[in-house]
This record gives C-alpha cells, structure tokens and sequence, in this order.
C-alpha cells in the first residue's frame, strides 16, 4: 500500500521512536518471549517499567562521550494505553508492627511512603496475528500533595515525596556508584516486583477467588537478578494479606516462580547494602531472613 503511494516503510520507521524500555539483551529475550507465546497462542502478559527517559542518547562532543536523556515518549506512547483506574500503591520504608492472635500472625507496616504505580499497557502482536501478549509498564507517580506541611510552610518536605517518588520511573539503569544510586535502583527494581505481583495476584483472585490453586493456574518467570524480590513479595502477600502459614506459603511460591540466570558477572549478580535494603523495604528485609535462615 505504502509503495503506491511513493513512500518507503523504511521512512516510517525513522519517525517512531524506538521505545525507551531496555534494548540489551535482557530486553531481548523478553521481547522473544512475548512474541513466541502469542504466536503459539498462550495467554501472556509482561511486567516492566514505563520509564520516560530511557538509557540514555550517545553524543560525541570534542572526542568525548556525552550522555544525554532519551525522550522517546512523544511520538512513542500512541502505542500504550492507560489504565489509571487499575492504579495500585507501593509502599517504601516504615515501621513493621507485629503481634499473635489465636496462633495467627498478624502483620502491620506503619509510616510508609506510598506510591502509586499506574499501568499502561502496549499490546505485542505474534506472527501472522496468531495470539496477542500484553506488555504492562508501571508509571511511578507521587501520592497526594501533604496539605498539613504544604500549609505550614514546610514547601520542601511537602515537595520532596513527591520527586522521590516520579524519580523511580525517569531513567533506565540509573547511576550506581554511590548511595543515593544505589537506592534508587532497588526502588525501581521493587516498584516493578510489588506492582507486577500486585497485578498477577489480583487477577487471579477475581477468578478463583483463592490462591490454593495459583500454581496450576500461574507461572511467573524472572528474567535474570533484577526482579527476584518477586520472591519475597509473593510471600508477603500470601502471609500477611492472605493468611497462610509460611510452610503452605512458601509451596506456593516456589511452584509458581521460576528463574532464569543469564550471566555469571559479578554485576549482575547483585548485591545490597544491608542497612539501605531493611530501611527502604522493612517487611521485605525480615522475610528475606526467614528464607534464608530456613534454607
């Protein structure tokens, strides 16, 4: 059709964007997977984040490299659709509240930063239109502006939530050469965690109505190091949201969750400071030392 009309596809391709999203082979693969599965027609669905600056545009200046930010939103989100109304909160740092009841465990998180992770979906088409996979990117956006600090002229405090929180989904592989890099990446990498599991969990519940039979139903693959909090936070919500005992919980997940290594390197095989991780994600933290413990 383009031909008759003088215009090479080749042209078109220059005006779109390519989206911002990863383009290593991490993001490879995971474009394969989407793209294998729909054509094979099973029902897929993958997890990132919408991030508005991507990695970075390369521009040589006096022989030296100079990294500059890469919009590539404008012209590329006609492909993503929003759904704010499926908005769902993470929540960083706070104080984990414990106490027993009947032999039960209960669990409570106070004075936590909220924010909310909005989805936006772009739909991934496999070969000859077989199958459709949803890819789901999470937007990082600040909770409502605090009125009580705002008012009292503390316009910084009241401020400053709001930037920690937009920041999570500005720029793919932020910096992580010292502390405010390094929490910032294990921001973004349990804002996708939290929100995904959120996400996956949800649905199944509408559907079932419970998780006893979530291993049958689901199979949730991490792609190499970066998600594997994945782990932890499906504990989380089978402990303390759902009820169940750690051994019943934990055979769960382990039924349920898979991992894929890619590389032996000694950056992908991460690692955190322990005082940045138990103050960002407290609950997190504890269970963490419980499977490990167990182990």
């Amino acid at each position: 059709v383009l031909a008759d009309y003088g215009v090479k596809l080749e042209n078109l391709y220059e005006c779109e964007p390519d989206a911002g999203l990863g383009n290593g082979g991490l993001g490879r693969l995971a474009a394969c997977y989407l793209d294998a599965l729909a054509t094979d027609g099973y029902p897929a669905r993958g997890y990132s984040i919408l991030y508005e600056c991507g990695i970075f545009k390369q521009k040589l200046v006096d022989g030296w490299q100079t990294e500059l930010p890469d919009f590539w939103l404008p012209g590329g989100e006609v492909w993503l659709v929003p759904h704010e109304e499926s908005a769902l909160e993470v929540r960083f740092e706070g104080n984990v509240n414990e106490s027993w009841d009947g032999g039960f465990h209960h669990v409570d998180v106070e004075n936590y930063k909220p924010v909310q992770a909005v989805p936006y979906d772009m739909y991934v088409a496999g070969k000859d239109g077989k199958g459709i996979s949803v890819l789901r990117l999470w937007a990082a956006k600040a909770p409502a502006l605090d009125m009580t600090l705002f008012n009292q002229g503390d316009y910084m405090r009241a401020m400053e939530q709001n930037a920690m929180a937009e920041v999570i989904s500005k720029v793919l592989y932020p910096a992580d050469n010292h502390p405010e890099g390094k929490s910032l990446r294990l921001r973004q990498q349990y804002f996708l965690v939290s929100a995904s599991i959120q996400d996956i969990v949800h649905r199944h519940l509408r559907v079932f109505g419970t998780m006893d039979n979530f291993p049958e139903k689901v199979a949730i693959h991490i792609n190499d190091t970066h998600p594997t909090l994945a782990i932890p936070e499906l504990m989380r919500i089978l402990l303390d949201e759902c009820g169940y005992g750690w051994d019943d919980a934990w055979k769960i997940v382990t039924k349920s969750v898979a991992y894929t290594n890619h590389t032996v390197m000694k950056e992908a095989l991460e690692c955190w400071p322990e005082d940045i991780y138990s103050r960002l994600l407290p609950r997190i933290y504890q269970i963490t030392k419980e499977i490990d413990n167990r182990l």
